[in-house]
């Protein structure tokens, strides 16, 4: 206390510290300060009994209100489901061709696919469902397998050529490889580009065309649905569209394998899937009759591929 120095304009002591001349006051620090220190600190203390706070090698002490971020999410998510319940019951109770009669529930069932796309469907189509190649793009009108509401929950719920599922969708183009001769499979080729104005049209393509592929893509190109035939007289190639890759896939045809979704979601959510795949590119009417002609060019969409 004898050493204690006291600095005369404040009347605050020095802390015994000197550099270069310069020394330093021991102000204390403001009450409100303090006081705003020792509460955090009892703040703290309440926390760590209350909520999670100490890690252990198998989570953490859970607290005494038995409070969790991951019991917080599954309670929020049971809340959401239970709103949702109303909306995918009433999904659940229509047939999918009667959606579109009631607009707000078609919305509903949009919005539900759109959200079930982004989960599950992106990998292959894209996140713009516009696809690649060897995957489909969904955007656009053209249908393989038929593009109303009931073709495409069939192909998604039992897949294209998934042997798991006893109802895929199956179809598959022979080779022609070692049947045509080169010339000849560069003759059909050119006819198939002609069909959609991507090329001078052969003669002999012409004929070789109406022997072997009439039989399922039609006398004029159209497709036909009713096979998984597509359409060649829309200018829209799932493997590409110059005359090499057209080719190739009469010499030696590549074919596209997609999952059966059912059993790996609910039926409504393959039914909203179903809506937001028909939304996105002209889905096409249900037909009035089953009878159906020669597929039009915008009668073969590929839902899959």
């Amino acid at each position: 206390m004898t050493n204690k120095r006291i600095d005369e304009p404040t009347g605050t002591e020095f802390v015994g510290h000197e550099w270069d001349g310069i020394e330093e006051l021991n102000t204390p620090l403001p009450r409100w300060w303090l006081y705003t220190f020792y509460a955090t600190i009892l703040f703290a203390l309440v926390y760590v009994v209350l909520y999670p706070a100490w890690p252990m090698l198998e989570g953490a002490t859970p607290g005494t209100l038995g409070w969790s971020s991951r019991g917080q999410l599954e309670q929020e998510m049971r809340a959401a489901d239970a709103a949702r319940a109303g909306v995918r019951a009433q999904i659940a109770a229509t047939d999918i061709e009667a959606l579109a009669g009631n607009p707000q529930l078609m919305q509903a069932a949009i919005a539900g696919g759109a959200a079930a796309f982004k989960v599950n469907c992106v990998q292959c189509h894209g996140a713009g469902a516009a696809g690649s190649p060897g995957y489909p793009n969904l955007n656009d009108d053209d249908w393989l397998w038929g593009g109303t509401l009931t073709d495409i929950q069939t192909t998604l719920a039992h897949g294209i050529r998934w042997e798991a599922s006893p109802e895929t969708r199956t179809n598959f183009m022979p080779a022609f490889e070692g049947v045509l001769q080169p010339a000849e499979a560069d003759a059909v080729a050119r006819h198939v580009l002609a069909l959609s104005g991507k090329a001078k049209d052969s003669p002999q393509g012409a004929q070789l065309f109406a022997d072997n592929c009439a039989a399922c893509h039609g006398p004029t190109g159209g497709g036909l649905p009713a096979m998984g035939a597509p359409a060649l007289n829309d200018a829209i190639w799932l493997y590409g569209g110059t005359q090499a890759d057209v080719k190739r896939q009469i010499l030696a045809p590549r074919h596209g394998v997609m999952p059966a979704w059912q059993g790996r979601l609910d039926p409504v959510t393959i039914k909203m899937l179903a809506a937001y795949v028909h939304s996105r590119g002209g889905g096409q009417d249900a037909a009035p009759s089953a009878a159906a002609p020669e597929a039009t060019p915008d009668a073969t969409k590929v839902a899959s591929n």
